[in-house]
């Protein structure tokens, strides 16, 4: 749609950037911090472990300097629950609360927004080797956790996040690095863990209202829309099946308090429903999210399927794309977008699309907590990075976030993927997203010298003028 007149961003608006902790921070056994799966786990072969990483934990206060340079309103990071409580439960680690406290206030000091993710993929390994998420213990470890942050940074903190990309935790966890070896990953098994975790979810967004009255609270899933491949109907309810499963199962239980009927229809057809109470449900009413926050880094497209296709994937096999399941969907590539160098397609008019459906599925204030572009940034030799492809990719998704304001659209927040270079979770060190370049190899830590890459300067004239000059 176009308009005659169209909105603005909002003088109050939180531009930022994000991180999660075992990408960026290092530090991995200082100071009481316990092991977690990321620290346990092995890492693609070639590719850097996190053991070090950015060594954001001894950096953190020329980091902040930086992102205030920069003009950041917010900063959104996750905290190590293991750095917090070592073993997932019992004793708590106050050398760790001390490290995020110190970190918030260091933000509250440039008038820095903290937006604190309390669980991102790092997952005590001592909680692991009992079952994990298969494990219901697990869920109230994660309430007690939750409960230890609110009462110590409670005070400091306006914006909290649960859990990130449980989504994809549930869809793609051996990517990532969540999967337990330890217990049964069959689907059911999965979608039980998932129940679990969303049970735990709503428990800790009701205990935030109660402990933390000042600060709002909220999901971060990660949303892709889906296209159908044609205007074949068949497709279009291929669509709908992958939307169901992949956004909406997730979005449906923290908003509305129940299952997405489709994606439940799916669940018990296959024997992958979990089960499910009269209680759960009214724990799930009871836990009433404040906004939605969700990563967007592309779109997928769908075509139908049946129990009889052969294949339901791209031919190339490639894993960074949906991969498709006979007689739900099959994944597609879509050929009106270009990809990028680790093959993501690329699609901003999509973000709006996906801003639209979000909002007007849920009428909830919305923040980005991801995007960006990962690539294989150089640094020349007298210390420079020309990275005008991220630019180019951030300016065109940045105007299609605008449109979406001009929707009617409420996203009060931008915080991109990511702040500063760091460890990638499947592909190292070479793929960097950050505005500032992190002087490392995967397997050389050389000095971990920081230096602004052309997009720092680009971005903090978006800051400087609200979004209004992107060239």
């Amino acid at each position: 749609m176009e308009y005659h007149n169209y909105a603005g961003f909002p003088k109050d608006f939180l531009w930022g950037g994000s991180t999660s902790a075992y990408q960026v921070e290092g530090a991995y056994n200082e100071d009481g911090k316990g092991l977690s799966v990321q620290d346990t786990k092995a890492v693609t072969p070639g590719t850097s472990d996190f053991k070090v990483a950015s060594d954001h934990y001894h950096r953190y206060k020329e980091d902040i300097a930086l992102f205030a340079e920069m003009g950041f309103k917010a900063y959104r990071f996750s905290v190590a629950w293991t750095r917090i409580i070592p073993n997932g439960v019992g004793e708590v680690n106050q050398k760790g609360i001390e490290f995020y406290s110190n970190l918030i206030d260091e933000c509250i000091k440039y008038e820095i927004e903290p937006i604190v993710t309390m669980y991102h993929f790092d997952l005590p390994d001592a909680l692991n080797q009992k079952g994990g998420w298969s494990n219901p213990e697990t869920s109230e470890a994660f309430i007690e956790y939750a409960r230890v942050l609110f009462e110590n940074l409670g005070h400091k903190v306006n914006y909290w996040l649960t859990i990130n990309e449980q989504n994809m935790m549930i869809l793609h966890g051996a990517a990532i690095g969540t999967v337990n070896e330890k217990v049964s990953n069959v689907k059911q098994d999965l979608y039980q863990q998932n129940h679990y975790m969303l049970l735990a979810q709503a428990k800790v967004m009701k205990m935030c209202h109660d402990l933390c009255p000042q600060a709002k609270i909220g999901p971060a899933p990660n949303i892709s829309e889906v296209y159908p491949e044609s205007a074949d109907p068949r497709d279009f309810i291929a669509a709908q099946n992958l939307n169901a499963i992949r956004n909406w199962l997730y979005l449906d239980v923290a908003v509305y308090g129940r299952y997405n009927p489709i994606a439940l229809a799916y669940l018990k057809d296959r024997g992958y429903a979990p089960e499910i109470t009269e209680e759960d449900l009214d724990v799930f009413k009871a836990g009433k999210p404040d906004f939605i926050a969700f990563n967007y880094y592309n779109t997928s497209t769908a075509a139908h399927s049946s129990f009889s296709d052969a294949v339901v994937g791209p031919e190339d096999g490639d894993q960074q794309i949906e991969l498709g399941e006979k007689g739900v969907y099959k994944a597609v590539y879509n050929q009106f977008l270009e990809r990028t160098n680790f093959n993501w397609e690329v699609d901003p008019v999509g973000f709006r699309a996906t801003l639209r459906s979000v909002y007007e599925r849920y009428g909830l204030p919305i923040i980005i907590t991801e995007n960006g572009l990962g690539e294989f940034d150089e640094l020349t030799a007298d210390h420079q990075v020309h990275d005008q492809y991220r630019i180019d990719y951030l300016k065109d998704e940045i105007a299609e976030m605008k449109l979406a304001l001009s929707d009617g659209v409420e996203v009060f927040g931008f915080c991109p993927w990511s702040a500063i270079d760091l460890v990638s979770t499947h592909s190292g060190v070479k793929k960097r997203y950050g505005f500032i370049y992190v002087d490392r190899d995967e397997f050389d830590l050389k000095e971990l010298k920081r230096y602004k890459k052309d997009s720092f300067a680009w971005y903090q004239q978006v800051i400087a003028t609200d979004g209004e000059n992107l060239s």
